[in-house]
């Protein structure tokens, strides 16, 4: 067998730290979505920051995190297990940010926003691509005819789902309005 070459190491080390970031990304957003549900339901106490009476967004948290992380991997070149805990920062830092898409996108308005979730999906869905798809030129014919079925089941689902969320939506607007309206912040 023979000895991999500087690229695959490479590819591969990019691999690992897309799935860092993936799972990073992943938990984050699930936990700030759960997090602030609970506040907004007042089922947890009120745990937002507040600056002179401003309500300080989790997304200039993210922005923080990516800025700090963008300055450690440009100015340090970390490499490693720094070079995972920068991934994992960076993940944290994209959920936290892409979270609140919707409201940089309209400057404002409901958490809620379908942007927001929307941006999560896409990015989820890149970082899943580079962190477990193999590289174009190394496509068979078997992983184009996979492609073009999973472009098709995507279509199908995205069809059932825009259907669903539709309905859902439409059930849980007032759910949702009524939490938005009885919150202080």
């Amino acid at each position: 067998m023979d000895e991999p070459s500087a690229l695959s190491v490479d590819r591969r080390t990019a691999s690992q730290l897309a799935r860092l970031v993936l799972v990073a990304f992943l938990f984050t957003f699930l936990a700030a979505r759960t997090v602030v549900f609970l506040i907004m339901s007042r089922r947890v106490p009120d745990l937002y920051a507040h600056v002179g009476g401003t309500h300080v967004h989790h997304l200039n948290y993210g922005i923080f995190l990516l800025v700090a992380a963008g300055a450690w991997l440009i100015f340090t070149r970390p490499a490693g297990r720094a070079l995972s805990v920068a991934a994992v920062i960076y993940g944290i830092g994209l959920a936290l940010t892409s979270d609140e898409f919707g409201m940089w996108l309209h400057l404002g308005g409901s958490y809620w926003q379908r942007a927001s979730f929307d941006a999560v999906v896409v990015i989820a869905a890149l970082l899943g691509l580079i962190a477990f798809a193999p590289q174009i030129r190394r496509f068979r014919p078997r992983h184009w005819t996979t492609a073009a079925l999973l472009a098709l089941a995507l279509a199908i689902f995205a069809l059932a789902l825009a259907d669903s969320i539709r309905h859902a939506q439409h059930r849980l607007d007032p759910v949702i309005k009524h939490i938005e309206q009885t919150n202080p912040n």
